[in-house]
């Protein structure tokens, strides 16, 4: 495979970095770090080792990073202000190196994601050091390991749930990769779907069953082009959300809503007459107007001096029922 191109800025690095000498056989007095190895997670870029260790020194070892390309033949200190990265692995007692850019305005943090780098480590203890021990080489796009996308946010819809994400980390335009998304969802409980690849970061999930739970996972996909190489991320955590209702789910609740509250009304007037039928005559007697004193007898009792008698006299006719009165003489027999 063909190196890319090197950037404007290595010429630089010849005179910034100079190259350590060989170590000989004098100076080889250390024992050398064990199992270098290159941590490479979204953006992040560390370099681990294991400890050296002296059962007759009480002193700290320190430690000592250098780094090189393909193209170049020369390793350049890892030091600080002094390296082209801006990184301070020179005397430290750590047994890590990071390499993670600290920001978009720090152009040198960190090595190019499309290079190839290689790193060694050695260890030192005052004019003592051992043999430098390379970690394999590596190239951010061909071996990173690629995290679930971030900022995922759910919103519900009607029969539909839409997505927004953030990549798992930020790629400087331009840039030869790409990010693609995959979902994963299925109705709780139900067989799992994918929908994918998306290059965009909205993604809709449409022709999702009204008022229903579903479950869902996200995971992100980075591709380079120009080496034909994909990494499958990490899905996200598990999330489940309710979809709300459209608009035939409404007109239907509407009808469901009718119908309940009609056959609820039905159920209690059938309910009603069965109980009077039943209980008519207990109802009737809890109903029966108790008897009452006549009015005459109330108004006497309230005024004793009124001719209770007359009042109550209903016989005597009150106009001369006779319109006219006939005379018939008999002759008187002798």
């Amino acid at each position: 495979m063909r190196p890319p191109p090197l950037p404007l800025w290595l010429p630089l690095l010849l005179h910034l970095g100079a190259a350590a000498p060989p170590a000989g056989p004098s100076q080889d007095q250390l024992p050398a770090p064990q199992n270098p190895e290159i941590w490479l997670y979204n953006a992040q870029q560390v370099l681990r080792w294991g400890p050296v260790s002296l059962s007759n020194e009480t002193r700290p070892v320190a430690y000592q990073v250098q780094f090189t390309f393909p193209a170049s033949s020369t390793w350049m200190d890892v030091n600080g202000r002094n390296s082209p990265i801006m990184v301070n692995c020179w005397g430290i007692l750590a047994t890590e190196c990071d390499f993670t850019p600290a920001g978009l305005s720090l152009d040198f943090l960190g090595f190019p994601m499309h290079f190839n780098v290689s790193l060694r480590v050695r260890a030192e203890l005052e004019t003592r050091t051992s043999a430098w021990v390379a970690a394999p080489w590596f190239q951010h796009y061909r071996n990173v390991t690629i995290g679930p996308p971030e900022n995922i946010v759910v919103t519900p819809g009607k029969g539909s749930l839409f997505i927004t994400l953030s990549p798992p980390f930020n790629i400087s335009a331009p840039s030869p990769v790409t990010f693609s998304y995959y979902v994963h969802y299925w109705e709780n409980p139900g067989n799992p779907q994918v929908k994918g690849p998306i290059h965009s970061n909205l993604i809709v999930l449409k022709d999702l069953k009204p008022l229903t739970v579903y479950c869902l996972q996200v995971r992100a996909e980075l591709f380079w082009k120009l080496q034909n190489i994909a990494r499958p991320g990490h899905l996200s955590n598990e999330t489940c959300h309710k979809t709300e209702a459209d608009a035939s789910t409404r007109f239907q609740q509407g009808i469901l809503i009718a119908v309940a509250t009609f056959l609820s009304l039905a159920g209690v007037a059938g309910s009603c007459l069965f109980v009077i039928l039943k209980y008519r005559g207990l109802i009737k007697h809890w109903f029966h107007t108790p008897p009452g004193i006549p009015v005459q007898i109330e108004e006497y009792l309230k005024d004793p001096a009124q001719p209770i008698l007359e009042a109550l006299d209903d016989s005597s006719p009150k106009e001369d029922p006779w319109d006219s009165v006939s005379v018939i003489l008999c002759p008187e027999k002798e």
